[in-house]
């Protein structure tokens, strides 16, 4: 049986190792913990397994500019599952159940860099093509968005900026 639920302090050790080892390095596992030091991980779920965290995702905040105006959007991201659980669709039901709270949370836009060929089944489209960039050279099909609530992009245009002190780790 598998439970998602608000990572807790005792987590902390897990959530570092499946991002390690769903990666392959610790860079992803670096990101989260900075993120939480910062007080900036406003969503950090765990799927737990026969009591072993088997998964992990985070969303933190970012600010999308203009010219002439900003707004916060929030970037999904890192999202890691062990290697031994994934493919049993884990991964899918961290990001539905992130979503929802981003939801509850009252956030509207959600951007993220990842596969073009994963994220567009929870209804993430090419950012570009809404009139977002990201400040970040990343490729055109692994920068993406979603809006969970219709029409909050608006006349909303902008670009992506993260926090100065994570850019190097995304």
């Amino acid at each position: 049986m598998l439970t998602i639920r608000s990572e807790t302090p005792e987590d902390r050790a897990d959530i570092h190792y499946v991002n390690s080892k769903a990666f392959g390095q610790d860079s992803e596992a670096e990101l989260v913990e900075k993120l939480r030091n910062r007080g900036m991980l406003i969503v950090s779920l765990v799927a737990v397994s026969d009591g072993q965290v088997a998964g992990h995702i985070a969303f933190s905040p970012v600010t999308v500019k203009s010219e002439n105006s900003r707004f916060q959007a929030i970037a999904l991201g890192p999202m890691a599952v062990l290697p031994e659980y994934q493919r049993k669709g884990i991964g899918s039901q961290l990001v539905h159940a992130g979503l929802e709270e981003c939801r509850h949370l009252s956030h509207e836009v959600v951007v993220l860099v990842g596969h073009q060929d994963y994220y567009p089944r929870f209804g993430f489209v090419p950012a570009r093509s809404k009139g977002i960039e990201c400040e970040l050279e990343v490729p055109d099909e692994a920068w993406m968005l979603l809006e969970l609530r219709e029409g909050a992009l608006a006349s909303r245009r902008g670009t992506a900026s993260f926090q100065p002190e994570f850019r190097q780790d995304i």
